[in-house]
């Protein structure tokens, strides 16, 4: 019999055949008849695998399967979207995913990531067992061990290292994907062990946002905003990009503006009603202008001003300054109480250098379009939804102060927690409390926050190998887990020397789904699972809600389903690949045997005592005793907590939480209980300590800042060392990229290498071959002007010369960006070094790799991307050669001297490639990496110097693990 894939047609009448099933039940195909009249069979032809002859005609005969479908949250951003896999209850295989419909911040709907998470479960070069390296560092040299034999070597070490000191024993992590599970196994450790990648990522705009509010992180309102101010192309790469793009797009189909600041014609600044193309470090100049807008019209909410800032001790402060800064206003003040109608008058007096001319001429862009901002800002009723997460607050030197200026245009809207305006991580994020932490640690660990950066917004990561090379220190035991420093991190190859040292890095440990770069050169390599092989808890500030999401290994969940007993969650991935919960609390055990450490008891189950605490145990506490309205929501459906979030893989904490600064005080905590008020305003309880804000003589909540107010005035930043006016307010901060510094005539131009591409996922799309047929290349964008002066067209290659070496690319010409500037997307340009292992050969180049020994490092192609036979048939199909370059290892780090950030931009020359310079080309000189370091050392200033108290920073600002103030203390 012929066999066709042509769907066999029917008319309204006809008797449709049953067909065998794979289980031999027969299944009969049902009609569906379509308004057109068109009539199709269900289930669908995707799932017809084989033809029968019946009554005469061919007929499809169905295998049916069978799936059972599980929840769970995706991995590839941080959005913590949810997901539903399809599991075979027969084969227990995951057919696909899609969106969860009743997660509250995706709502069912998932970007191309959430689906390619199949890929990396499939990827037929994941790692499957645990390796340790029996050759030299880097040599690819390894042998395949036991968990038992990795857990027990590692913890050996782990031993030895505490009973010496607290801070040789080091967890680096990426994209933590989780909620404190892991950080309360570091803090269980007794050492000052967290290190993250937030300096080379966020640090920056959640610094101005905590010197504001005492929280890091806005949460807008997009859906009910009447307009939306983004720096950055939000919309499509955002923070939270697929939870966001909705709203954002809702809003804009209700009426709402879109205005985006963008030096690229991105796809958000393509659907904005205003573009504005910024010159980068200019985002300032004009938020001001806009403020100034406001201020000199009366626009602005007073009456949310006056209540909610700290505008009283910026007079106050001004009156006892004798800094010259503030002579234009110290007259208003000196004549008058300190009224708010003062303030009134120093604001006007103050911002009023900010006009539109200047913001236009800082900016090169229309001065039109500047204005058109202003008036829709200031007529957005209060509904005024804001972002800056990256971008130009990671890009420029000072770039906290532009979390800081767009964030006052919140402030002077009143759009703060309101509907429609902007919100605080804190008030639509939720985290529940596990059974039991450790007390704090009393240890620091200087190659994390050194005393040169007391107002460090997180850990000084990406300088941990320059640190080293300066003799800072060593690590005993360094973890790294979703993370590849190497490839990731500017300045790669000081990390490529610290790793091959074994005398700095003592012992690494890679926890890794699939190879990268950086766990290369690791001593152990750890297979743990991807985003559907483990459990987490996940909650994200998505909208005007809180919610948590229960991440879950499918498979494992899907057979307990069937009645198969499963102990631990590698029983049911592939391979060996264990979930690293039960890995952190299997280690932990055999770093504590017997309990004398202190460490056991964190990880003896709550409800089994003296016993090791499983993974359901874990969680199960939290759902019966740390979410409130969970337990009751499942009892209404005879479940159990962990039963539910097992069904519905979410649960919403809160339907909205709106303005909860101004909520009042519970009453446990009021007058009655002796509360008082301070000469600051702040709310004082019986023992004296500050629990809210005194306003109007009402006892409110207030903000998490020392105050309990907006500081419009940081008064952290005035004591701390960094007292000039364009620091404790928000101002505008000269970028290291400003037009001074760039010479155009002379070939330099502005590298803008951060922005990011909606379907990536950092280091983890190498193994996704769907995203990477879509996006698999990195070439500069360069205006057509630019093109002209270098002599390029698009395709052809250019070499960019940085501050410590240079790299080769081809070009793209292109209108969408600002002449003086070109960009770069930092998503690609893998690399292995030898053909048939490391990172996946549909995604990276095959490269040399050469040391001067003089500490000269050159990486040349050897080839690109190719096709290659495996278990996935795809693999053959692979069509695409270039992969991108590598740029990021030819960036001198530059660590801004308040947040800490890694500022990204950077000045670069920029020619056409001479015929012997080939696309990919890297080199660097790492001499010139420790002079830059240095440079951008001597700009700080050290808590030696500057701190009030003799401690090493605020005791007030956020670390993820907080030491014992008793640490806090500067070394004498």
């Amino acid at each position: 019999m012929t066999k066709t894939k042509s769907i066999p047609q029917t008319s309204a009448g006809t008797a449709i055949p049953q067909f065998a099933t794979s289980d031999r039940k027969p299944i009969k195909l049902t009609e569906v008849v379509h308004p057109d009249g068109r009539i199709s069979q269900y289930p669908p032809p995707e799932v017809w695998d084989d033809w029968v002859e019946w009554d005469g005609k061919e007929w499809p005969k169905r295998v049916a399967r069978r799936y059972t479908l599980v929840p769970t949250v995706c991995f590839n951003c941080e959005s913590a979207c949810g997901l539903l896999a399809y599991v075979d209850k027969d084969t227990y295989e995951i057919r696909k995913f899609e969106g969860n419909p009743v997660h509250p911040g995706s709502r069912g709907r998932n970007c191309a990531k959430g689906p390619a998470t199949h890929n990396q479960v499939y990827d037929p070069e994941r790692i499957l067992y645990p390796l340790k390296r029996v050759g030299k560092r880097g040599e690819g040299k390894w042998e395949r061990i036991s968990w038992e034999q990795a857990l027990s070597e590692i913890s050996e070490k782990m031993r030895e290292s505490r009973a010496r000191r607290r801070d040789g024993i080091v967890y680096h992590v990426g994209r933590p994907g989780e909620d404190g599970y892991t950080n309360r196994v570091v803090q269980a450790w007794g050492v000052d062990g967290h290190n993250s990648h937030t300096n080379i990522c966020s640090s920056s705009a959640r610094a101005g946002y905590n010197f504001w509010a005492g929280q890091d992180r806005p949460s807008p309102d997009y859906a009910n905003a009447r307009v939306i101010l983004l720096i950055s192309s939000h919309l499509e790469t955002g923070h939270y990009f697929n939870p966001h793009a909705q709203r954002i797009i809702e809003a804009k189909t209700d009426g709402a503006k879109l205005i985006t600041f963008d030096p690229r014609l991105s796809n958000t600044a393509s659907m904005s009603d205003v573009w504005l193309p910024t010159w980068p470090g200019s985002e300032n100049t004009i938020l001001l202008a806009i403020a100034n807008h406001l201020i000199q019209t009366n626009k602005y909410n007073k009456e949310f001003v006056r209540k909610w800032t700290n505008w009283k001790e910026f007079l106050q402060h001004v009156q006892q300054s004798d800094s010259k800064e503030w002579d234009s206003i110290r007259p208003l003040i000196s004549s008058s109480p300190i009224l708010f109608e003062t303030f009134d008058k120093v604001l006007k007096t103050l911002y009023a250098e900010y006009t539109f001319e200047r913001a236009a001429k800082e900016s090169d862009v229309p001065i039109e379009r500047i204005e058109q901002s202003a008036k829709y800002i200031a007529n957005c009723e209060g509904k005024l939804a804001t972002h800056v997460w990256r971008s130009a607050s990671v890009g420029n030197l000072g770039g906290w102060q532009v979390a800081r200026c767009i964030f006052f245009l919140n402030v002077l809207t009143g759009s703060v927690g309101n509907e429609g305006g902007t919100s605080l991580t804190n008030w639509n994020k939720f985290v529940p409390k596990p059974f039991k932490s450790a007390p704090a640690f009393n240890a620091w660990n200087e190659l994390h926050y050194p005393n040169e950066w007391p107002l460090a917004h997180y850990e000084m990561s990406f300088l941990l190998p320059h640190m080293l090379e300066e003799g800072r220190g060593d690590l005993d035991v360094y973890f790294t887990r979703v993370y590849n420093p190497m490839w990731v991190n500017p300045d790669g190859f000081m990390w490529l020397k610290a790793l091959k040292d074994e005398s700095k890095i003592k012992c690494y440990v890679a926890l890794t789904p699939t190879w990268n770069e950086t766990a290369w050169f690791a001593d152990y390599v750890l297979p743990t699972g991807h985003g559907p092989e483990r459990h987490d808890l996940m909650s994200q500030e998505t909208h005007a809600s809180q919610w948590i999401a229960f991440r879950q290994p499918v498979r494992r969940v899907a057979m307990e389903r069937a009645g198969i007993k499963v102990d631990f969650t590698y029983q049911a991935n592939p391979g060996e690949v264990w979930e690293e919960n039960e890995f952190w609390i299997q280690l932990s055990a055999r770093f504590d045997p017997d309990g004398s450490l202190g460490i056991r008891q964190y990880f003896e189950s709550p409800y089994r005592a003296g016993e090791i605490i499983t993974v359901d145990e874990y969680y199960q506490w939290i759902f019966e005793n740390s979410v409130p309205g969970l337990p009751e929501a499942a009892a209404k459906e005879r479940l159990t907590p962990l039963a539910y979030m097992r069904k519905y893989g979410v649960f919403e904490v809160k339907k909205e939480n709106y303005m909860p600064f101004d909520k009042p005080l519970p009453a446990s905590r009021g007058p009655e209980a002796g509360f008082t008020s301070d000469g600051q305003d702040r709310a004082l309880d019986s023992s004296g300590m500050v629990v809210g804000l005194k306003v109007d003589d009402q006892f409110k909540v207030g903000f998490d800042t020392p105050s309990r107010k907006l500081e419009f005035f940081s008064d952290t930043l005035a004591n701390w060392g960094w007292a000039e006016k364009e620091n404790v307010i928000p101002w505008s901060l000269k970028s290291h990229v400003d037009p001074e510094n760039i010479d155009l005539k002379n070939g330099e131009m502005i590298l803008l290498p951060n922005f990011r591409l909606p379907t990536l996922i950092h280091t983890r799309s190498a193994n996704a071959k769907w995203l990477y047929e879509i996006s698999h290349k990195n070439p500069i964008w360069m205006n057509p002007d630019d093109a002209k002066r270098i002599g390029v067209d698009t395709g052809e290659l250019a070499r960019v010369d940085t501050e410590i070496g240079y790299f080769i690319d081809s070009v793209w010409v292109t209108e969408g960006i600002k002449p003086g500037v070109i960009a770069i997307s930092h998503h690609l340009g893998r690399w292995r070094l030898q053909e048939d292992k490391g990172v996946s050969r549909g995604s990276s180049n095959l490269v040399e790799l050469n040391d001067d020994g003089k500490g000269g490092f050159r990486l040349r192609v050897l080839h690109g991307a190719t096709a290659w036979e495996s278990s996935d048939p795809d693999t053959s199909r692979i069509w695409w050669s270039d992969v991108g370059v590598t740029q990021n290892l030819t960036h001198a780090v530059h660590p801004d001297p308040v947040s800490g950030v890694h500022c990204w931009l950077q000045k670069a020359k920029v020619r056409k490639a001479n015929a012997d310079e080939k696309a990919g080309d890297v080199f660097v000189d790492t001499n010139k990496s420790m002079e830059k370091y240095c440079e951008w050392l001597k700009l700080t200033r050290p808590a030696e110097q500057v701190s009030p108290d003799g401690n090493r920073r605020p005791y007030w600002l956020a670390r993820p693990l907080k030491p014992s103030k008793e640490a806090y203390k500067l070394k004498k």
